[in-house]
């Protein structure tokens, strides 16, 4: 039991150490005519309120599964809500037949890969899986990082 226990606390230590370290961006592909887009326009892109980049061009918001790290810390920095309030919030919405909820992609490196391949799709993952193929729209710090 002690070992098991002991093991336990290892992962949640290094889990905590990978969020502690970690400093999202939201990417769009590279070919983008935006240099970048404020944190407003992020959260109304991603609260499904407006799906188009500050060029009009169409905006498609892309979430990470919740069973990892990083959509958690997401919600947390950009509109400092839990992922419980996100669900109930895309509850309601889906009820009404307002809008859908942003599209939900295995991993970060998916989600640079749909980036990389789709004009249109933005995506928030950590600043290391970032390549020349994106662009970084918005950096999402974790306060206390710097």
């Amino acid at each position: 039991m002690l070992k098991r226990l002991s093991r336990l606390l290892i992962l949640v230590t290094l889990a905590w150490c990978q969020v502690a370290t970690a400093e999202l961006v939201l990417i769009a592909n590279a070919a983008i005519h935006d240099a970048g887009i404020s944190r407003e326009q992020a959260v109304n892109i991603y609260m499904g309120r407006l799906r188009r980049f500050p060029s009009g061009a169409a905006a498609v918001p892309l979430d990470l599964p919740a069973d990892g790290t990083e959509k958690a810390l997401f919600y947390r920095l950009l509109l400092n809500k839990s992922l419980s309030d996100i669900g109930a919030y895309w509850a309601r919405l889906l009820f009404s037949g307002r809008t859908a909820p942003p599209h939900t992609v295995g991993s970060p490196p998916d989600v640079v890969n749909y980036v990389a391949a789709n004009p249109n799709a933005v995506g928030y993952v950590d600043r290391s899986v970032v390549d020349s193929r994106v662009k970084i729209m918005l950096e999402l710090p974790v306060p206390g990082d710097r």
